[in-house]
């Protein structure tokens, strides 16, 4: 899921798709549309070490660097609402540098309202799923250091 825009271009776009919903049940349905369209990943990746601690549900994030060194990111989901967030945050961090992701601040999901709109254990969950994605670029930024 590689795309040319910037992570803040990319950012903008999620945040226009979503707040031009005129209400939350647009915005599920977008959401759900998401993950709908998300590739599934291979059985080989839905495994416990890519499996994300602190949701409730089953989330799997794996993530590589690309020859330009820049973050290849998939996921996947066992729900769909879920898989649906997992689709929002691959949009954004996916081909992105490990910099570019350690720069940028997660507080668009609050803008968009996941924060206050999703259940307690699906904010949860966004939340380590967002801190693995930053894991990640931690760890490429500093095999790259050495």
């Amino acid at each position: 899921m590689t795309t040319t825009l910037g992570i803040q271009s990319r950012i903008e776009k999620l945040k226009a798709d979503f707040l031009g919903e005129s209400d939350w049940e647009s915005r599920y349905k977008r959401v759900i549309d998401l993950g709908k369209a998300l590739p599934e990943i291979r059985d080989d990746l839905k495994t416990e070490t890519y499996k994300v601690k602190g949701c409730q549900s089953q989330v799997w994030l794996h993530a590589e660097l690309d020859s330009a060194g820049r973050m290849q990111l998939l996921g996947d989901s066992d729900a769909m609402i879920v898989r649906g967030l997992v689709a929002c945050l691959l949009k954004v961090y996916s081909g992105a540098t490990p910099e570019e992701v350690l720069k940028t601040s997660p507080q668009f999901l609050s803008e968009m309202g996941f924060d206050t709109h999703l259940s307690p254990s699906r904010a949860n969950g966004l939340n380590s799923m967002v801190k693995q994605i930053y894991l990640y670029a931690t760890a490429f930024k500093a095999l790259a250091t050495r």
